[in-house]
């Protein structure tokens, strides 16, 4: 079963990468070749943004991750942020909460209040992607409002999906009734009573973070901060295709950041597997507006490079690093 989910994701991954494909089909020659001018420097700037990305995220994750082990360290939370970034990529996102939840675990934070804490950490970047958007549509107004007036009714519809989806995740950590209705699924399923143990542990699991979510969200000065912090984390993202351009003067700072968060918010609710496809058609689309199809499209690979693929190598890299240490450097008892 997992590995026909699998091989779901990659054909549909496979037939979106051929629309791309087929709506960009007569620039790619071009692309290519602005990807082959892209300098050592550049390159260098943008994966240090995604570093620098994964650091916030390392904080957020710690400052949550404390209140249930006050041993958890920074540098856990720096690796958890890359470790998941690893499985983003090599699961297509379905296995990026997983991924949190047993590293989480593995640090002494019980999987119930990992799954909830992992779900708020979430629930807060989705509504810090709309707030970032929002606030920066308003400040770089005049430029947003000349270009992309005509996607009115698609930015509304991203706004209000987002929130939805925001207020589902809240609900299903923290209502008392959608845990009593994936209770009643699962009893459903367990014809011969083999999952009565898993059912317990789940009905425990789900009370535990009930309790643990809820008073986390009471908390107003964490999640004010949380949220402070994730606008903070987005500035690194998002000013990407500002600094591919750097030096051309084709568009600025505010820009860069308003229209790649647009972007990042409008493919979020399109569900396709980890953003693939659905966030290369739209951010090549709405950079096309403010420069050439040709740069747009390099702009937009290289952001998926340095957002996607850069973080997938480096969590590998520390995966294997930390197996090399526990097999070669045992304590000795």
């Amino acid at each position: 079963m997992r590995n026909k989910k699998l091989w779901f994701k990659i054909i549909f991954v496979a037939i979106l990468i051929l629309i791309i494909w087929y709506t960009f089909r007569g620039s790619w020659r071009d692309i290519l070749h602005q990807l082959a001018r892209t300098s050592p420097i550049v390159l260098l700037m943008i994966a240090g943004a995604s570093v620098v990305y994964h650091l916030f995220e390392g904080w957020i994750t710690c400052s949550l991750a404390k209140r249930y082990n006050p041993r958890f360290r920074y540098r856990d939370g720096v690796h958890c942020a890359f470790f998941c970034s690893f499985y983003r990529l090599s699961t297509l996102g379905s296995g990026q909460g997983v991924a949190a939840v047993i590293f989480l675990g593995k640090k002494e934070v019980g999987y119930s209040e990992a799954t909830g804490l992992y779900m708020i950490q979430y629930m807060l970047h989705k509504v810090s992607i709309a707030l970032f958007s929002g606030i920066l549509f308003l400040v770089n107004w005049r430029v947003m409002s000349h270009h992309y007036r005509d996607y009115a009714v698609y930015l509304i519809l991203a706004y209000v999906l987002t929130v939805l989806i925001s207020i589902g995740l809240i609900l299903l950590a923290v209502y008392p009734k959608s845990h009593t209705l994936i209770l009643w699924l699962g009893s459903k399923l367990n014809y011969h009573h083999k999952l009565d143990g898993a059912l317990q542990k789940l009905k425990s699991g789900a009370q535990i973070m009930e309790k643990s979510t809820a008073e986390l969200l009471k908390d107003k000065k964490t999640i004010i901060v949380i949220v402070l912090k994730n606008l903070g984390k987005l500035c690194f993202w998002y000013c990407i295709p500002f600094l591919i351009l750097l030096g051309t003067g084709e568009i600025s700072l505010l820009t860069s950041l308003a229209v790649t968060s647009l972007s990042v918010m409008t493919a979020a609710v399109i569900p396709t597997p980890a953003g693939i496809g659905s966030t290369e058609l739209i951010m090549t689309s709405l950079y096309s507006l403010l420069v050439d199809v040709n740069r747009a499209g390099a702009i937009t690979l290289l952001y998926r490079i340095a957002t996607f693929i850069f973080p997938f190598v480096v969590g590998g890299a520390l995966i294997l690093a930390a197996r090399f240490m526990k097999r070669f450097f045992r304590p000795i008892r």
